[in-house]
């Protein structure tokens, strides 16, 4: 299937999802994902329309981006893998929005960034979920706390929450949890769902959804 057309049939589906859930499709942003995907998989989708991409690297996006975003205007990144700290400058500067803020070290190297730069992406706060410890994340308990410490201590804006949860589970509790987590902080932001359950997702308020694999196939093996 050509790019263009399981774009296209991404697209219909969160129409549909949104229809469901007596949603507005314009209230779900899709993040078309292309990590470990270079030009030749990139500007198809591009083409067909697709203007927000996803990347779990910094180095990867610094290298393949600089390249496409000069012939096409509109293009928005958002960094949606885990990030380092000591990537907060290069972050902050290429990325329109960093979805796994997830502990206070990353927290002050944004704050420095941000303020540096003047440059605001919008930051979701990634929770685990799970309480998976191969992950990322804050965990569930300990999310109130941190948002607080977010604002209060470090002057972050905070715009929403990010969650994945775990491979062979239900997701509709982790995007329940997520949701009343956001809700109960006056976050309006909800980055989930992806290829498989984003239809779920969206039923659970998702305004973020991001679809790799439904959209550019399998992964290459190199990373």
């Amino acid at each position: 299937m050509s790019a263009g057309r399981a774009l296209a049939d991404v697209r219909a589906e969160i129409g549909r999802a949104c229809r469901d859930a007596g949603r507005d499709p314009l209230s779900v942003t899709l993040i078309a994902v292309s990590k470990t995907f270079g030009a030749e998989a990139i500007e198809p989708v591009i083409a067909a329309g697709q203007r927000v991409f996803g990347e779990n690297r910094v180095q990867e996006a610094k290298g393949k981006w600089p390249a496409l975003m000069p012939t096409t205007g509109g293009i928005e990144l958002h960094l949606v893998g885990t990030l380092q700290s000591n990537k907060a400058r290069e972050a902050v500067a290429l990325f329109e929005a960093i979805h796994s803020v997830d502990r206070t070290s990353l927290a002050e190297a944004l704050a420095k960034e941000i303020a540096k730069q003047a440059r605001h992406p919008l930051l979701f706060v990634e929770i685990n979920t799970g309480a998976e410890p191969q992950k990322g994340g804050v965990q569930p308990q300990d999310a109130d706390a941190f948002l607080a410490a977010c604002r209060d201590r470090h002057g972050l804006r905070i715009s929403g929450l990010m969650c994945v949860p775990p491979l062979h589970e239900a997701p509709a509790p982790h995007f329940a949890l997520t949701a009343q987590i956001a809700g109960r902080n006056g976050l309006a932001l909800l980055s989930m769902g992806m290829s498989a359950d984003f239809p779920v997702a969206i039923a659970f308020g998702a305004t973020h959804i991001r679809v790799g694999t439904a959209i550019f196939g399998a992964r290459p093996q190199a990373a």
